[in-house]
Formats: structure tokens, C-alpha cells, sequence
């Protein structure tokens, strides 16, 4: 018999067995409808330029549980709270991983932070660190004068504006960073420039690194698809992931260096927790090396400023482009809070319309409209639906948060939906109500959820209290643009650029 014949054979032999083996194990039950896919690329042309809007286009058409196939990756889309219930929830230790991508490998040292480490041990002891120094109630308490005292400063910081405009997303970032960083490390690391009202060059330069590192880790990049067309890198993804870990990686070793090199003074921050646990003996199952704590300190300093100030920009936005909604905030905290003090947290519980507020913004604006991926551990079903093992999950926030079945005039804000005899009003955000859902839920929701909500409304509460706000150049508030700009977190197309009226006692802005 000749080689030929023997080589086509072997071919003819592999085919069938695959089919049959196909056949064999071929689930019972059928995948989730979808779109039908491209040869090769598969449904990665249906993403669009913006991805949460086109899968909420094709969600009407297939409806709530979706399969797409991008590249030779399972995918599968949540977009009913009812769909995001089983997997959050009913199936959520099925869901607790993360899929292998470029974002997690060049951008978060390799899987080694909190944000894509794998679901399991490592994981655990990142996010028990987080939450007991960081995100607990004791902590949040313990640390509440710092956050005070960075909000009081930036009131201070729009008062010296004097006529000219402010960029209020670039202030807001300045003071979210540093209320964080005092936290994390123990000091700040941004200044005001002059007159306080101009921000710190190395501020906007992190701003624009954290903008950066969100768009990147946004993109659908083909590499991840197609693993024979990584080495490719046919979008620049990877090279620029590359270089702006290099740029994060120096920022990041430079304060642990510094910090080190003070450790002689007292500090009571995460970051000298972090250094004693790596000083344990190497056998202890809780010591931690340099590039565990680069990559947790990258997740806080990423996901806990950016995301804080970007929501409270959205709100900001939200009450000037509806004066009406502006006055009845105003007038809720002059009654609680007068006009000769600030609003502090202690606050913030007898402040209803502003949490129905903060709440509304976070359903029309969530800081993550497409959640971070998850994977199937197993395969499963789900409303008679076969979801297989390895199958990658995304869940449209945005979407849900906005689909008329659930909400009367989605796209209207109006927070007197979570207000007694509304709608919604004993619906919460924290992940146990899956019609607002902006920091997930389940096992991996956001570790820095209770923070960020106490951060966000006590900024939305202090601007709306302390100043009116006029926008640049006689812009009628109506007139104001609210266009998205995608990635990983939902930005403001164009930064708000307004004038801060004070209207308190004028001593607190001396």
C-alpha cells in the first residue's frame, strides 16, 4: 500500500471518529440561540465599536440568553435579570473563574491579582486581605476622617477656580486617588497645582494611564479568539498593553520603595500589612511576593478611583441637566444638613433622595456595563439551554438595568423610583437584586463596593450641597452631552466643563 493511500486513510479514519465521538457526546439539550457566525472569526464582527449596545440590539432579537461563538470561543450573554439570577446565583460556584486573556496576562502581572486571579486559594487570601484592612465596617469607619478631609479639601480646591471653568472629572480623580491612596499606603500622592484649581501633571498623567489601561481591557482582541493568530497582535493590543504595564509597573514599584525606605516611621495602611506578610517565613501558606502586592495595589488604584469619580460625574451630570432634581437634593440637605456645615457620612443615612439618586445613576450609568468575564467550571443547563464547559460568561449590566420589562421609561432618570410607593424602592445594588446589578454578584462582586457607594455619595452629596453649577460658556443644562465613551468602565464621551457657585457659609471654603 502506498504512503498516499495510508496518509488519506488516517485522515478519512480521524474525521470519522471525530464525528462520532461528536455524536456521542453530543449534549441532549441545544445551545442558547444567537446570531449566526462568520467562517472562522464567528460573531466577533456582531461586537461592534461599542459591545454592550450592539449585544442589547441582538438581545431583543434572540433574546435574554444568548450563545455567540467568537473565534473558537463559547460565549454566552446574560441580559435579563432573570438569566443573570442563575448564573450569579443559582450556578454561581460554577461561575466563580475567569477565562484566560491578554488583559489578565500583560496588563495584571499574569493572572496574579485579585481582579482575574483563578477562583481558589490565592484568590481567597487576596480578597480576605482586601476586605478585613480595606472594605470591612470597621475599616470604613476607621478611615472615614481621610475620605472627609480629601472631599473638604476639593471643595476647598473649586472655590479658588475663581472665573474660570473647572474640569470636574480630573478634580474628582485627584481626590478619589488620594482618599485611597492614604489608605493603601499613607500618604497622598497627587498635589494641586496652582491656585489649587489645576491638578498635579502626574495626576493626569495616571488619569490618563488608568483611562488607558480601562479601553485596553475593554477591547474584544482577537488574540484571545484565535490563540493561533496571537503572535499576530493584528489590533496593537498587546504591544500596548506591554508598554503601559511598564509605565504602571515603575509607579507601582516606586511607592514600595519609598515606603520601605520610611519604614521606620508608623504606618497604619494596607500596603505595610502587605510588606509584613511577605516578611513571614517562606512556608507560611500566607506569605505574599512583590508582584502579588504590585498587582493587588494596580487593582485598587484602577477599579477604586476611576470608577468612583466617573459615577460621580454621571451624577453630577444628571441633577444639572435636570434642575428640578437638583433643587429637590439641595433642599433635602439644607434640611438635614444646613448650609453651615459640610455633609459627612454620619449623614448620609438620613438622606433618602440622594441615595434614590446615587441608586438611579448607577442603574442608567453602571461603572462596568459589561461585566469582566467568567467561565464554566462544568458544563450545566440553564432554561433547558446546554452551556458547556469552558464556555465564557458576560453579563450586559447595562442592558438589564435598562430593559423596559423590568423598569417603566428605562432611559428617563427619575430616582423617585426607589423612593417609597415607587417602583423599585426596596430594590438594592449590592448584588441581591438582579435588575440593578453594577457590581455584580455572587462570589466575585466588586470587594470594594461598600466603599465605593460611601465614597460616591458622599462626593454627589458635598457638590450638589456646596455648589450651583453653571456649565462653560452659557451651555443650557438641557443641552448638555451625555455621550458614552466605551471601555472596560463607562467614561463621559466629554468631561463635564462647568462653574461651581458656592452656596454655604462662605468660611467653609477657606
Amino acid at each position: 500500500m502506498s504512503p498516499l493511500i495510508i496518509v488519506f486513510a488516517t485522515i478519512a479514519a480521524a474525521i470519522l471518529i471525530y464525528r462520532l465521538l461528536n455524536l456521542i457526546t453530543k449534549p441532549s439539550l441545544p445551545l442558547p440561540p444567537g446570531p449566526s457566525p462568520w467562517p472562522i472569526v464567528g460573531n466577533l464582527p456582531h461586537m461592534g465599536p461599542v459591545p454592550h449596545h450592539a449585544l442589547a440590539v441582538l438581545a431583543l432579537k434572540h433574546g435574554p440568553l444568548m450563545h455567540l461563538r467568537l473565534g473558537y470561543v463559547d460565549v454566552i450573554v446574560a441580559a435579563s435579570a432573570s438569566v443573570a439570577e442563575q448564573f450569579l446565583k443559582v450556578h454561581d460556584t460554577n461561575f466563580s473563574s475567569r477565562p484566560t486573556n491578554s488583559g489578565a496576562k500583560y496588563l495584571a502581572y499574569n493572572y496574579q491579582d485579585l481582579v482575574f486571579a483563578p477562583y481558589g486559594p490565592r484568590w481567597r487570601l487576596l480578597r480576605k486581605i482586601s476586605y478585613v484592612h480595606m472594605f470591612s465596617s470597621k475599616a470604613l469607619d476607621e478611615f472615614r476622617h481621610i475620605r472627609q478631609e480629601e472631599v473638604a479639601r476639593l471643595i476647598r480646591n473649586l472655590a479658588s477656580s475663581g472665573s474660570k471653568a473647572v474640569n470636574l472629572g480630573q478634580m474628582l480623580n485627584v481626590c478619589t486617588t488620594n482618599a485611597l491612596a492614604r489608605v493603601m499606603i499613607g500618604r497622598r500622592v497627587f498635589n494641586e497645582g496652582n491656585g489649587g484649581c489645576e491638578c498635579d501633571p502626574r495626576a493626569d498623567e495616571f488619569k490618563s494611564m488608568v483611562v488607558e489601561l480601562m479601553v485596553l481591557a475593554g477591547v474584544f482582541n482577537i488574540g484571545d479568539f484565535l490563540p493561533a493568530f496571537e503572535w499576530l497582535d493584528l489590533q496593537g493590543v498587546q504591544g500596548k498593553m506591554k508598554k503601559l504595564h511598564k509605565r504602571f509597573d515603575t509607579f507601582l514599584t516606586s511607592i514600595i520603595e519609598d515606603h520601605r525606605i520610611s519604614k521606620s516611621e508608623k504606618h497604619n495602611d494596607l500596603l505595610s500589612t502587605l510588606l509584613s506578610l511577605k516578611e513571614k517565613l517562606p512556608e507560611d501558606e500566607d506569605t505574599l511576593n512583590d508582584t502579588e502586592i504590585k498587582a493587588l495595589l494596580l487593582n485598587l488604584f484602577t477599579a477604586g478611583t476611576d470608577t468612583t469619580a466617573s459615577t460621580t460625574e454621571w451624577a453630577i451630570s444628571e441633577l444639572i441637566k435636570n434642575p428640578k432634581l437638583m433643587a429637590c437634593i439641595q433642599n433635602e440637605l439644607d434640611t438635614v444638613v444646613g448650609r453651615d456645615r459640610l455633609v459627612t457620612e454620619q449623614d448620609l443615612t438620613n438622606l433618602p433622595y440622594l441615595e434614590a439618586v446615587v441608586k438611579e445613576t448607577l442603574r442608567l450609568h453602571p461603572s462596568t456595563p459589561l461585566s469582566l468575564p467568567r467561565v464554566a467550571t462544568q458544563s450545566c443547563e440553564i432554561f433547558n439551554y446546554h452551556i458547556p464547559k469552558g464556555a465564557t460568561l458576560l453579563v450586559n449590566v447595562w442592558a438589564i438595568s435598562r430593559d423596559p420589562k423590568e423598569w417603566s421609561n428605562p432611559l428617563e432618570f427619575k430616582p423617585e423610583r426607589f423612593l417609597p410607593g415607587g417602583e423599585k424602592f426596596d430594590v438594592d445594588v449590592r448584588g441581591n437584586d438582579f435588575e440593578v446589578i453594577p457590581f455584580g454578584a455572587g462570589r466575585r462582586i466588586c470587594a470594594g463596593m461598600s466603599l465605593g457607594l460611601r465614597m460616591v455619595q458622599l462626593l454627589t452629596a458635598t457638590l450638589a450641597h456646596a455648589y450651583d453649577w453653571e456649565l462653560e460658556n452659557g451651555v443650557s443644562p438641557e443641552k448638555l452631552n451625555m455621550d458614552e465613551a466605551y471601555g472596560l468602565t463607562l467614561q463621559r464621551a466629554v468631561p463635564i466643563l462647568a462653574h461651581p457657585r458656592p452656596r454655604l457659609s462662605p468660611h467653609l471654603y477657606l
